[in-house]
């Protein structure tokens, strides 16, 4: 991560669960060797497992001594809290982090290495801080481009804030290479970022060239790929977070939409007093391939559904339900597996391929009859 290996202290003080520490559990699943603890004081002598329902046995302890012992060398801010700052006490963890020679890897809107303290123990320790939501200094502004590029574009798009869309865009990725088709991930949030170790954080770009910062990381992508997979923010609907889906959506440009849901969720996430209800999924899908039409039509191929709150049968149902309200695939890419919205997304692109074979032929057959070529009609 971030240029070397390292032995990742992950801190969730008092936010160690599936809802709250959705960077933690994100590092946890997909860079489970580079874990050696996480940072919870009151479910220490716990296990990742037993709280959140991966890592295995990565041990949860009660601060940065006792992860000192499990040979860490990193501490990660382990969650995302509204409004981007560093909870005033886990300051002081960080401190003590930095006292130790430990790098810090944080997600948060507030930059940790412009805080002159910090930055001052940092350089007395010889230790970095890396803000990786930090954004380019570059200012695109997107203009359709990745609609020129010859890898087919997926979109992951949320019926709400935290639903699952970066965990289905890289369960995707990986079961579409299994399936031999060259599959990239763009990493549009901090938490994807940390994974691949590439990426821009969209919401903290300025709002003119958010779409232009995906537009590039899509055209880049696409150089070495039949399949571009893009990992959407915030939801349409959400009254807070549908300016950054929007932007991820139109620099994107995709072509198929995965809709991701969290099962029994009827309330958008807002502020704890502000009761907003979530729109039902047909509305949800029509909104957003509406919203794609806009810059180039899409369509929804498959369903991901986080039933992370539901027992085996519950959420098998859960599934049926949403498959016959919506007639899509379905499936929880955790749970069971990518394999129902590969298939989804694997047809899409051979239908597509099919369809630029045909047309590439037929404008062939054009030039032929017009005793010119292409090439020619273009100079």
């Amino acid at each position: 991560m971030l240029g070397r290996p390292r032995r990742l202290a992950l801190l969730a003080e008092q936010s160690f669960s599936p809802r709250d520490a959705k960077t933690a559990v994100g590092v946890l699943r997909y860079r489970t060797d580079e874990v050696a603890a996480v940072i919870d004081s009151a479910r220490a002598g716990a296990t990742a497992a037993a709280c959140v329902s991966v890592g295995g046995n990565v041990p949860v302890v009660a601060g940065i001594e006792a992860a000192a012992l499990h040979g860490c060398d990193t501490l990660l801010l382990g969650i995302a809290p509204q409004g981007g700052e560093l909870p005033p006490s886990w300051r002081a963890v960080v401190c003590e982090a930095l006292a130790r020679g430990w790098d810090i890897v944080s997600g948060l809107h507030v930059f940790l290495a412009d805080d002159p303290g910090l930055a001052l123990l940092a350089r007395t320790s010889g230790s970095r801080i890396f803000d990786v939501r930090r954004p380019p200094a570059g200012r695109p502004v997107a203009a359709r481009r990745a609609m020129d590029v010859d890898a087919m574009v997926v979109l992951t798009i949320g019926s709400d804030c935290n639903v699952g869309k970066m965990t289905a865009s890289l369960e995707l990725v990986e079961a579409l290479r299994g399936r031999g088709v060259r599959a990239s991930f763009v990493a549009t949030g901090q938490t994807g970022i940390m994974i691949a170790d590439h990426g821009v954080a969209i919401d903290a770009v300025a709002a003119d060239f958010a779409a232009g910062e995906v537009e590039r990381l899509v055209v880049a992508a696409a150089r070495d790929s039949e399949v571009v997979v893009v990992e959407g923010q915030g939801a349409l609907h959400h009254p807070g977070y549908s300016g950054v889906a929007l932007a991820v959506m139109h620099g994107a440009c995709p072509e198929a939409l995965v809709l991701c849901h969290w099962a029994g969720r009827t309330r958008l996430r807002v502020a704890d007093d502000v009761d907003v209800p979530l729109p039902p999924l047909a509305e949800v899908r029509a909104a957003a391939e509406q919203a794609a039409a806009w810059v180039r039509p899409a369509a929804t191929v498959a369903v991901a559904l986080n039933t992370l709150d539901l027992g085996e049968a519950a959420a098998r149902a859960a599934c049926d339900a949403v498959g016959r309200e919506l007639q899509l695939p379905v499936s929880d890419p955790v749970r069971w597996g990518a394999a129902p919205l590969t298939d989804a997304v694997v047809a899409a692109w051979e239908r597509r391929r099919q369809q630029r074979t045909t047309d590439g032929w037929r404008t062939t057959l054009i030039a032929r009859d017009e005793g010119s070529s292409p090439e020619r009609n273009m100079a």
